[in-house]
């Protein structure tokens, strides 16, 4: 609030000094976690805005070629570094010890910087719209390092590209209160799905999943439920606080999530979950590399390369890239047999509720994400099969095994009215936005009220980090 305040009352009459300031608590927030990582930040908004700059009075395509790939190499060296080293030591050590012998592979105490793996994509995005001449790179060092360092979506995201996110920090920004309502309104929205749901969710799924093998099938399948739903509003309620945010500030960031859970098809889900890293990857990693225009090889190869660098993205775990592996397996037969882009609108458009097929088709695609949310969220490969046997045994029908049985009421009842309100704004960019329609009138207060009321009442307010910082 005092930031919001002070760069619309202090330093609103001049852009430059709007940019400086949004430099300087975006720092300012992001050192307050750890400063020494600071340095780090630092250097790749140094070194990417000098590849922009030495690209813009190079001619020679050769030499703006060995320029991308000094950026690609110093960015992506740091992220290896920083987020498998100990992974990939570990595992050289490992394949030795298969072979019969025995060789010492020190590991680092090494800590991952928030938010490392988004504003690396970021700035890689810059360096390489530059080098396709998509976007001419900018002269104003202030301009670039808000860019890098914009303090909502920083440390996840949504991952903003320089051809979007960059021209706004070059233009005229003036107080827009309807803007900032819609703002507010996300806010309330994403705050209302971390606190209330995703936090509620994590108390019941870190206890199964922690526990699992003293549960029976059914009380692990409401773990893999509780996780399912943790991870969205988690994730997404992070993406709605930092649109909403930026908003406030005078700034449109890209939509991330597009009610996910509602897909027909793992196509669907995949272009309505994560957008901005899924978008990321087609642009610069599976079009590049031939996309779907050739044979079914090359779709093959490309398909299952997208998922696994997707998965591997996500951390240096092999549940990670088991994970991509099985969607890559989900999404191969949609694509193969030319279906994968049949559900391009909104699911039941026109209607109160999806036909016969389409709620068949939903709870298809549900299913299959919750098991592949298993892989995602266990402690490691053994782990998730051993989860999945647990499922599958003679106890599945019996009666889960609840340690707190209203609280866990209560939470599915959270969830009910979550996904309720999800479907009946599902043609908006949030849900909020249909209660602003004539029919809601001032009922629409009253939905604001609630949902304060139960974010006062219902919020797991604690040491509740949010999942992505990890990544």
């Amino acid at each position: 609030p005092l930031v919001f305040l002070l760069y619309w009352l202090v330093f609103n009459k001049s852009l430059k000094a709007q940019n400086a300031f949004i430099v300087l608590v975006s720092l300012l927030f992001y050192g307050w976690w750890d400063y020494r990582f600071l340095s780090l930040i630092g250097f790749s908004i140094v070194v990417d805005y000098t590849i922009g700059r030495l690209m813009e009075e190079e001619v020679r395509d050769r030499h703006r070629k060995g320029l991308l790939l000094l950026s690609l190499l110093i960015n992506l060296g740091l992220l290896g570094f920083f987020k498998y080293y100990n992974f990939f030591a570990g595992n050289f050590a490992a394949a030795f010890t298969l072979l019969g012998s025995e060789i010492s592979v020190s590991s680092l105490k090494i800590i991952l910087p928030v938010g490392i793996s988004f504003y690396t994509f970021q700035t890689l995005s810059y360096t390489i719209d530059v080098y396709r001449r998509k976007i001419e790179p900018t002269r104003n060092f202030i301009e670039f390092a808000a860019y890098v360092s914009f303090f909502p979506q920083l440390v996840a995201g949504p991952i903003e590209r320089a051809t979007h996110l960059l021209p706004q920090f070059q233009r005229k920004r003036s107080f827009n209160p309807v803007a900032a309502n819609d703002g507010a309104r996300q806010i309330l929205w994403g705050l209302f799905k971390k606190v209330v749901v995703a936090d509620n969710c994590a108390i019941y799924a870190n206890d199964i999943f922690n526990n699992s093998g003293d549960y029976n099938g059914s009380t692990l399948v409401l773990g893999a439920f509780f996780f399912t739903f943790q991870i969205y509003c988690d994730f997404s309620g992070y993406s709605d606080i930092a649109i909403g945010t930026a908003r406030l500030f005078g700034f449109d960031l890209m939509k991330n999530f597009s009610y996910p859970y509602f897909s027909r098809d793992m196509a669907e889900f995949w272009r309505r979950w994560h957008i901005s890293l899924s978008t990321w990857f087609r642009d610069y990693l599976y079009i590049p590399l031939g996309g779907s225009r050739g044979g079914k090889w090359m779709k093959v190869r490309n398909t299952f390369i997208i998922f696994l660098v997707s998965g591997f993205w996500h951390g240096a775990n092999w549940t990670f890239l088991f994970w991509g592996f099985l969607n890559a397996c989900y999404f191969l037969p949609i694509l193969l047999s030319g279906r994968n882009r049949n559900n391009l609108g909104v699911v039941a458009t026109g209607s109160s509720l999806p036909s016969v097929k389409e709620g068949l088709n939903m709870i298809l695609t549900f299913s299959l994400a919750v098991l592949a949310w298993i892989f995602f969220r266990a402690e490691n490969l053994e782990h998730a099969f051993q989860y999945l046997m647990g499922i599958f045994s003679a106890d599945l029908f019996a009666m889960p095994m609840l340690f707190d049985p209203r609280g866990t009421a209560l939470t599915l009842l959270m969830v009910l009215l979550m996904v309720a309100l999800e479907w009946i704004g599902r043609i908006h960019d949030f849900p909020l936005q249909v209660v602003e329609t004539f029919e809601w009138g001032k009922r629409r207060y009253f939905l604001y009220g609630l949902l304060v009321l139960l974010i006062m009442v219902m919020g797991a307010f604690g040491e509740n980090q949010f999942i992505y910082f990890q990544f």
